[in-house]
């Protein structure tokens, strides 16, 4: 938040939580919500954004939430599909994310990708909207995805950088120790488990110092594997989902394009409205 926004806060009538009245998520499956599946949700699936959205929309009776991220998109996809629709619905709070599938799927250049996205902030920002990054997390301890470790942490210090030229605010997830347990990860290991995501959504509202209902959640333990049993485990990972996740991510398949769950604000009804902000699955 800029000192301007913090002045403008300052003066908001006491019974408002924070100074955000319309929030757009752009970005790609991790913040359209993939691994956190819920048929109450639009879309089917919750996520971190919907989470935080929940929590934003309490004690502001204007509050309006759009969510036009869309699974297995590319930086540039994300950038040419979704920015000017963002733009469009005039949002005083922004969450961007991106660049992971390339980095991933893609080996793209993180140099290249951190010029496309300062860009992009730049443009967001100049609206004076607050606008949210996320920093990828660390996935060396994966099989396979552990090569592209020194990319990713390359993008990151490039994100971070880019988030102090436009005072963004920064929620870091290769900082967030609670992320390194499997538990957090569905079972792919390439999306946020219901867990995750949670985690994730307390991060971010308490990197936007919005006070909340949501519990820190602890996962219940899980029996330790021998190395064996940890090895075969990894091959059939990898060949139930990372190699079908790569085939399908270079060659999409044709038909019908996909849609943002929520490409236009409107109320927030979720599942956390109710004052509890924990659903049972989360502690699974």
């Amino acid at each position: 938040m800029t000192i301007g926004q913090q002045e403008a806060w300052q003066e908001r009538p006491p019974a408002e939580r924070h100074p955000w009245h319309r929030f757009v998520a752009l970005g790609d499956s991790y913040t359209e919500g993939i691994g956190d599946p819920e048929r109450h949700s639009i879309g089917g699936f919750r996520g971190w954004a919907d989470r935080a959205a929940e929590e934003l929309a309490r004690g502001q009776h204007d509050f309006a939430y759009a969510n036009l991220a869309l699974r297995g998109m590319l930086l540039q996809e994300i950038i040419d599909g979704q920015l000017a629709p963002a733009l469009a619905l005039k949002p005083d709070l922004v969450a961007m994310s991106g660049g992971g599938n390339d980095v991933v799927f893609r080996r793209g250049d993180p140099d290249k990708l951190a010029e496309k996205m300062d860009q992009a902030v730049g443009v967001l920002a100049e609206t004076g909207a607050t606008i949210m990054l996320f920093a990828g997390p660390d996935w060396g301890g994966t099989p396979v995805l552990g090569q592209i470790r020194g990319r990713l942490a390359i993008y990151n210090e490039h994100l971070h950088t880019i988030g102090m030229r436009h005072h963004a605010v920064m929620i870091d997830l290769w900082c967030l120790p609670a992320l390194h347990d499997a538990r957090m990860w569905d079972k792919d290991r390439l999306h946020l488990s219901p867990l995750g995501h949670h985690v994730v959504a307390v991060a971010a509202l308490d990197a936007l110092a919005v006070p909340h209902s949501l519990k820190a959640l602890q996962p219940r333990p899980v029996p330790s594997h021998g190395w064996t049993q940890a090895r075969a485990e990894d091959l059939i990972w990898a060949r139930q989902y990372l190699f079908p996740w790569v085939l399908r991510r270079l060659r999409p398949p044709a038909g019908a394009p996909l849609e943002p769950k929520r490409p236009l604000p409107g109320p927030v009804f979720g599942l956390g409205s109710d004052g509890d902000g924990v659903d049972s699955h989360d502690v699974a």
